[in-house]
């Protein structure tokens, strides 16, 4: 089953790190000061169309268009492969009027939490997709705690999860 271009859904998740390194600083206020990092991927269906690596103290949207940057071109059945989703799903951490603008500039479709606004907004009902994603990255123990100084191998780690992630959701398929 090809990929569903029509919408895709973007998170990111902190990782404790049990040692300071480029990518583990310390972060927000939510690690109380410990090492963290920062996991992000847009997702399509549960298979993770890219993951970045960065420090815990980044926010969330600063990885938005870098991380759209890094989805390789998929060939579907006819006409030129896609990168780009039709429509992108965040939480409020992507809350942003350039970044909004910065999408529709690349013809993606933002649909973005507001801030201040209470919760309710039905973003849930497509937006577990990409939890459960992170759920299965984290079901790698090695990615659970960044244990490596070195962020190359732990990003490294990370890609080789994604391939088992994507290879599982295919057979799952098949």
């Amino acid at each position: 089953m090809p990929l569903d271009w029509s919408r895709a859904v973007i998170d990111s998740s902190h990782v404790r790190a049990a040692r300071r390194g480029p990518k583990a600083v310390p972060a927000r206020s939510t690690a109380h000061g410990r090492a963290a990092s920062t996991t992000s991927s847009p997702t399509d269906r549960g298979i993770p169309l890219a993951v970045s690596l960065t420090g815990g103290n980044r926010n969330d949207v600063t990885q938005l268009l870098p991380l759209l940057d890094k989805v390789p071109a998929v060939a579907g059945a006819v006409g030129r492969p896609r990168r780009r989703p039709d429509m992108l799903f965040a939480d409020r951490g992507y809350d942003h009027d350039k970044y909004r603008r910065l999408l529709r500039e690349r013809g993606i479709r933002p649909a973005i939490a507001e801030r201040g606004q209470p919760h309710g907004t039905g973003l849930g009902t497509v937006r577990w997709v990409v939890e459960h994603t992170i759920a299965w990255l984290h079901g790698f123990r090695r990615l659970r705690i960044r244990w490596e100084r070195r962020d190359d191998i732990h990003e490294a780690f990370l890609g080789l999860a994604v391939c088992l992630i994507t290879h599982r959701h295919v057979q799952r398929l098949c």
